[in-house]
This record gives C-alpha cells, sequence and structure tokens, in this order.
C-alpha cells in the first residue's frame, strides 16, 4: 500500500526489500526517490496522511525539515524518501538486497 501511495504520488525508483532476515528493527524497507526537496516533503507528508487515515499512525519521522533523506517508521515497514543526490550517495539498497528480497512491484515496469 505505501509503495502504490508514493507511485500515484509520481515518486521514482520504487522498491520494496523484505529485510527481516538481515536485521531486527523491521520487516521492510520501501525506498523511493523524489524529484527534488519539497517533492521528498510532499510524498513523506501524503503516506503519512493516507496512512493515519487508516489508523496507521507514523510511529516516528526523521528529516522533514531538510526532506533531503525521510525516514517513516511504521514498526513491521520503514519507508526512506530520497532527495535524488542523497538517494545515489547512500545507496542503501546495496547494504540491504541480498540477491533475493527484493520485492516485485505490479504496478510499475521492472
Amino acid at each position: 500500500d505505501i509503495a502504490a501511495i508514493l507511485d500515484e504520488k509520481g515518486a521514482m525508483n520504487i522498491q520494496i526489500l523484505q529485510v527481516d532476515n538481515l536485521t531486527s528493527i523491521t520487516d521492510y524497507f520501501v525506498i523511493a526517490t523524489g524529484r527534488n526537496v519539497q517533492a521528498v516533503r510532499s510524498l513523506a507528508e501524503d503516506v503519512e496522511e493516507k496512512l493515519d487515515a487508516e489508523d496507521m499512525p507514523v510511529r516516528r519521522h526523521e528529516g522533514m525539515n531538510e526532506s533531503r533523506w525521510v525516514v517513516l517508521d511504521y514498526a513491521h515497514v520503514i519507508v526512506h524518501i530520497f532527495h535524488p543526490e542523497e538517494r545515489e550517495y547512500y545507496n542503501i539498497e546495496r547494504l540491504w538486497t541480498d540477491g533475493s528480497n527484493r520485492i516485485a512491484l505490479h504496478f510499475q515496469d521492472e
């Protein structure tokens, strides 16, 4: 659902990684890129608003002020929304992909 919200709002390069076998902090990462600082903030706010309306409030969020890398913590899912430069620099997929844990998205051309 989070990936679909991000896609609907124009996020780029959305990926879902199942990381429960790599860490105990969460089960999934949803990673996306916004086109610019305003888009990153808008994407994060939209995810928070839509999930809050479904009675799934964010436990914690970080990075909203700068909006270069926003992290939304929903316990079993952690959402990372990046500015393009930060996405390229940090490349967190490299750290968290084990070759078999990428979840296919059905609304994007892969």
